[in-house]
Parts: C-alpha cells; structure tokens; sequence
C-alpha cells in the first residue's frame, strides 16, 4: 500500500485485528460462556422459530463468528467485513426487537459502522495496490 497515508494503514490492521479476532473470542465463548450467558441474549421468538434448543442455536452462532473472524483476517477481508458489519446489525436489531439489552445493541450498531469503515478502507487499500501493480508492469512506450 504504497501510495496510501501510513495512518490509514495502521487504521487499517487495527480494525482488521479487532474484527478477526473479536468474533472468534466470541464464538468460541459461545461453547464456554466465560464472558456471558450468551443465551441471554438470545430472542425468545428465535428459540420458537428455529427448530433447535437455545444452546445448540448459540453453537450456530458461533460457528458463524468464528468463520467470519477467520474470512476477516484472511486474504478475504473485505467480504469478511461485510459480514461482521450485517452480523452486528442483526444482532443489534434482536435485541432492539426483544427490549433488552440496549446499550449493547447501540454498542454493536457503532461496532458496526467501524466494520463498515474496514470493509471501505480495504476497497481502497486494493485499489491502490492494484493501481501501483498497473503501473509497474505496464510496458515502456517505444522511443522513436
């Protein structure tokens, strides 16, 4: 990334970091629930619609996490981003439909906006790249 500002690359890994790794502490706990009882937060309309217990549904869950912190930070990471950010959105809505948990759902909506914000910079990160690829293997117009 050579023709981005340094401070947009280090914007970059940091967002890059968080949305890898934050997803898959996450999923995981979905097994352990060191960090919360993640059922909690699950919407009883869920747990009536989908034909599975609430544990085995937050298994789902966080198989789903893990896979997306794992897109996130492999050579995918702008699709993974997008992931995060429509997972968080999801999440946010459920417990702004369920009346609970508010301030987590306005937390995971700002968590959001920055995933967002990681998929974009990655778009510019590749159009950079790809733009800096161009010009160095673009052949040298003929001297006459």
């Amino acid at each position: 990334m050579q023709n981005t500002d340094n401070r947009l690359n280090t914007t970059w890994w940091a967002l890059r970091v968080l949305f890898g790794f934050v997803p898959i502490a996450a999923g995981l706990d979905k097994f352990f629930n060191l960090l919360t009882n993640w059922e909690a937060y699950l919407n009883p309309v869920a747990t009536r619609i989908v034909p599975v217990s609430p544990v085995t549904f937050m298994h789902i869950v966080g198989v789903i996490e893990i896979i997306a912190g794992i897109v996130v930070l492999s050579h995918f990471t702008k699709v993974g981003a997008y992931v995060v950010t429509a997972w968080l959105v999801a999440i946010a809505l459920n417990l702004l439909i369920m009346g609970k948990f508010l301030d987590v759902a306005v937390r995971d909506l700002g968590l959001a906006v920055a995933a967002f914000s990681l998929a974009q910079l990655t778009a510019v990160r590749e159009e950079s790249t790809s733009t800096v690829r161009m010009r160095t293997t673009q052949p040298l117009p003929a001297r006459s």
